[in-house]
């Protein structure tokens, strides 16, 4: 095998181990036996035995202060290949997930499996134009975006509130049964729960996180089980409590595990009777760890498991999907492959012993995470019935894999990537570019993807654009804006669903361009209290307007914030008088404005704190998440803006990309189908529908899961903010959503709208 897929091992300190960590961009390693939850070195790719590989990046010793050598990258082959799995190594199915689950939604995402089907078809393609609103269910405790796919048993919805509460429901009539209050201010169940039925060792309970700690729940009273953990909480290890709790995901449950995915790191095992802590999987490894030797200095809050979890039930394998290293955008205090950032991470789930890991993204600095939750199938390769788990990213993959061994369905190509122009920067050499499974968006922003509506928008977008670095896979640079699509998506972390039956995921995206800039975050605080100086009043005058009073820029306009340690006063002075891209020249500041103005942004007119010592590496941080819209608030690339899309599994190809969403202004001036950003999920149904809202239209709408057809659509009191859930109670089958309003909107609410059929008309 080409040591360009091998792991380095050496006998080398860890420094150089991490400055030469090598040319792989996405890793796939099956452990060797372990005795402990994290596990020891692995094989590689193929299963031969770990080799050294030389690396290619340009390293001047230790020296942190050192530039990457383009040319040295240039000079690298174009693609590098992980390959397919054999058809002879594909695992068979196993028969899980089971097809009995298919008829309840005990968990958040339907079951441990993710796949968010139902094999329920009383409401189908022929009669889903007759859905009318069944019940709304108003929590009256408050205002707030909710994240959570609700869950029923029997004849009981259990989900969150605006006020921080878990409810009971009659999941007939949306009537409260009755209602929990965890201890603090953190969001419970903020995007998942799940229901145990019980054993002869312990009652059934609904389980949920909220702030620290996991909880379990009486069903039938709301009251904590006492007998669990500490009067009914188990706390989590080593977690802080913040808004959204130390773990916001669904757990899963194998037999008397239940695992819990960290918010800021981690999964844990507890015993789902008793809560006892069992077993910690660090999704960033601790000394004497695998994968430690890929952090020169390892983060406290990083490689997340914020997505979700799913479960092989019979296999007892649990399945991760992890975001980035932190802070997102400089990876110069976190050099390294930063595992298990950016990775789809298989479990045992009795130990929490790592089988394998496949890691897209190294050394992330685009925030790149892998948002979705993992779906588990069953697809058709070979002629034979394999078991995957799938993951779709903000890059648009969907990473396919087999479950067992962790190899891929299709080879996954790689491309060499570009060299950062940041001093203390080493970036990897290669970054995923693969071809099959088809993205489902595009990563690279080129002029091709302007949209412009009349001239003063061209005016705008041209503007911006011709300011900013589109190159694929750009690093972050030092005062300039680099932009590209799937900063929220591509994939966020509503999901994708999938029918088992035929192997076709369906997914909901998003295609937005953002602008990321990066500054020297080594200037002193502003005193904005100060008498102004001559340059300060030239800029706030000048520049201000574009680049913000406090300097850290605005859209395309890069942060001033820095400047002193990469320009002189002779390339400020040039750039004033002549304009640089959508920069105009100001010929009409006198010579003396111009040297005042100089000295302002070179900090030479005031004090600037003295240091004796220079700082072991430098500091980089960024001016803040910037969607590119046009000067009317409007995305400024080619619609659609958000799509549903369906692919095929088996094949690997896209079947089918609708809009998703429109803009109601645009409508009215005869501008359709354009689709909006989207934070909903689909569910499929037996019945031949993908339900799925989210959009900044408020309306939820279903699909012929065939063809992507539209074929009903109403509207919510505020945006659907979950995946819907689907049940039968009675012969009578409900579709409910949550609709609270996202992110995206001015309002939010406190809602869950209830759907069904006329009683007259099953």
């Amino acid at each position: 095998m080409n040591t360009t897929f091998q792991r380095f091992f050496g006998s080398c300190g860890r420094l150089t181990r991490i400055l030469r960590w090598g040319q792989l961009a996405a890793s796939v390693a099956m452990a060797a036996p372990v005795t402990g939850a994290s596990a020891a070195p692995v094989s590689s790719v193929d299963g031969a035995p770990v080799q050294p590989s030389e690396s290619t990046n340009h390293v001047i010793g230790h020296d942190y202060w050192a530039v990457e050598d383009a040319k040295a990258r240039e000079a690298l082959p174009l693609y590098q290949i992980i390959p397919a799995a054999k058809n002879s190594e594909l695992t068979r199915a196993n028969g899980y997930p089971k097809r009995t689950t298919f008829l309840s939604w005990y968990r958040s995402h339907g079951d441990n499996s993710g796949e968010r089907y139902s094999a329920l078809d009383q409401i189908n393609r022929q009669n889903v134009t007759n859905l009318q609103v069944a019940w709304i269910y108003h929590s009256h405790d408050g205002a707030k975006n909710l994240q959570c796919n609700p869950i029923t048993v029997g004849e009981v919805m259990f989900a969150p509130t605006a006020g921080n509460q878990i409810v009971a429901v009659n999941a007939v009539t949306g009537t409260e049964i009755w209602r929990f209050k965890p201890e603090g201010e953190s969001r419970p169940a903020f995007r998942g729960l799940i229901y145990w039925p019980g054993d002869g060792h312990g009652q059934e309970r609904v389980m949920f996180c909220a702030g620290k700690y996991l909880y379990a729940l009486n069903p039938k009273t709301g009251q904590a089980i006492t007998s669990f953990g500490s009067k009914g909480r188990a706390e989590l290890p080593g977690v802080s409590e913040g808004e959204f709790g130390a773990a916001t995901a669904a757990p899963a449950i194998f037999k008397h595990i239940i695992i819990v995915a960290g918010f800021e790191k981690d999964v844990w095992g507890f015993d789902v009777v008793t809560g006892q802590w069992r077993w910690t999987f660090h999704t960033v490894p601790q000394a004497g760890e695998y994968g430690f030797d890929t952090w020169d200095q390892p983060e406290s809050y990083a490689a997340n498991a914020w997505a979700g979890i799913a479960l092989d039930e019979v296999r007892g394998i649990a399945y991760i999907t992890t975001g980035g290293p932190k802070p997102n955008f400089t990876g110069v205090g976190h050099l390294g492959d930063n595992l298990f950032s950016d990775c789809v991470i298989a479990l045992d789930a009795r130990t929490g012993q790592r089988r394998w890991h496949f890691q897209e993204v190294r050394h992330d600095l685009w925030d790149q995470d892998i948002t979705t939750p993992p779906v588990l199938t069953t697809i058709t390769r070979g002629g034979k019935r394999v078991d995957v788990v799938a993951a779709g990213t903000k890059l648009g993959n969907t990473l396919l894999l087999d479950r067992v061994t962790g190899k891929p369905i299709f080879p996954f190509r790689l491309r060499r990537a570009p060299a950062s122009t940041v001093p203390g920067e080493i970036t990897s050499p290669y970054q995923p570019d693969p071809e099959l499974p088809e993205p489902f968006s595009k990563h690279q922003f080129t002029a091709a993807d302007l949209f412009v509506r009349d001239d003063t928008t061209e005016t705008y977008v041209n503007t911006q654009f011709k300011s900013a670095v589109t190159d694929w896979f750009a690093p972050p640079a030092e005062g300039k804006t680099i932009l590209y699509f799937g900063m929220d998506g591509g994939a966020e972390w509503t999901g994708a669903c999938v029918d088992p039956q035929s192997g076709q995921l369906f997914l909901n995206v998003n295609h937005i361009g953002w602008m990321i800039s990066l500054y020297r975050d080594e200037d002193p605080p502003e005193d904005f209290n100060a008498p102004k100086t001559p340059g300060r009043i030239v800029y706030e005058a000048n520049c201000a307007p574009c680049h913000a009073k406090n300097k850290m820029g605005m859209g395309t306009a890069p942060p001033l914030v820095g400047l002193r340690f990469r320009r002189d006063a002779n390339s400020i002075t040039n750039q004033i008088l002549r304009g640089k891209n959508a920069m105009p020249a100001f010929t009409n500041l006198p010579p003396e404005s111009i040297t005042a103005l100089a000295d302002y942004l070179l900090w030479r007119d005031r004090p600037v704190p003295k240091t004796d010592t220079k700082p072991a590496r430098p500091r980089y941080n960024f001016t803040g998440y910037n969607r590119f819209f046009d000067n009317e608030g409007y995305p400024a690339n080619q619609p659609p803006w958000g799509t549903l899309v369906c692919l095929d599994l088996n094949t690997g190809k896209l079947r089918w990309q609708v809009p998703l969403g429109e803009y109601p202004k645009l409508v009215e001036e005869g501008l359709k189908n354009t689709g909006t950003e989207n934070y909903g999920g689909p569910i499929v149904t037996a019945g031949g529908l993908v339900f799925c809202s989210g959009t900044r239209d408020h309306k939820i709408r279903a699909f012929d899961k065939d063809t992507g057809k539209e074929l009903w659509s109403a509207t919510l009191p505020w945006t659907g903010s979950a995946q819907p859930t689907t049940y039968q109670v009675n012969g009578r089958q409900f579709v409910v959503t949550g609709a609270t309003g996202i992110k995206l909107d001015k309002e939010l609410g406190d809602a869950y709208v209830a759907f069904a059929l006329p009683t007259d008309a099953k």
